[in-house]
């Protein structure tokens, strides 16, 4: 037997267990992989607060739910995120980051803990990106026509599609389901490009009915 023909021998009972089944590979390296994940992200440092909470409550509950371990710098409002020996879900890391992403773009600790749910996701518009010109009253003006008098707009926004929203300085931050946050990004996009809010709302309105009608949940 030459050296190569040891070495594929050798490769294959290591993945054998003791009663002769060939182990899952699969798993292993899942379980390897899971002690190397690392995410970060940076938040704007007046949220900073929001997101560590009272004696650092925020924090913990979402080490805690996620399994993970979160370092937060307070001056430059980096946040790093790290699995731990107890992670046991491959998206924990990623969920974490999502949810001080979630705060920091402005969204209650409570409403950025749905990213928990099963199959919920973020999205973060740039307004900037969707805004033509440089007139500096631009985005004023649409963060007030996505808000709406008394926040109602943001409010339909977030009823019809089911999504929640946040507008926090040149963003707006959508939570809900891919669907949910398809509809909303949109409605989002059509009030930043000008478009007249009746327009809107009746787009909205035939979006829930589609949602409604396809049996999907569009309840927060």
């Amino acid at each position: 037997m030459d050296e190569g023909e040891f070495e594929q021998l050798l490769k294959k009972y290591e993945n054998v267990d003791k009663e002769g089944k060939v182990k899952k590979r699969e798993k292993i390296e899942e379980f390897e992989a899971l002690g190397e994940q690392e995410e970060f992200v940076r938040i704007p440092r007046e949220r900073v607060g929001v997101l560590i909470g009272k004696k650092g409550a925020v924090k913990k509950e979402i080490e805690k739910r996620t399994k993970t371990r979160i370092e937060v710098d307070s001056e430059t409002g980096e946040v790093f995120i790290t699995s731990t020996d107890e992670t046991d879900d491959p998206l924990a890391v990623w969920k974490a980051r999502d949810i001080a992403t979630a705060i920091g773009r402005g969204f209650s600790p409570e409403r950025a803990f749905r990213l928990l749910n099963e199959g919920e996701v973020l999205e973060v518009i740039n307004l900037t990106d969707i805004i033509i010109g440089n007139d500096k009253n631009a985005l004023p003006r649409v963060r007030g026509r996505i808000i709406g008098r008394k926040g109602r707009t943001r409010e339909i926004i977030e009823e019809m599609s089911g999504a929640d929203v946040s507008v926090y300085g040149k963003t707006v931050a959508i939570i809900g389901n891919p669907l949910q946050v398809e509809i909303a990004k949109t409605a989002i996009e059509k009030l930043a490009r000008g478009s007249p809010h009746g327009t809107v709302y009746r787009y909205l309105e035939r979006k829930k009915k589609d949602l409604e009608l396809e049996g999907a949940s569009y309840a927060p």
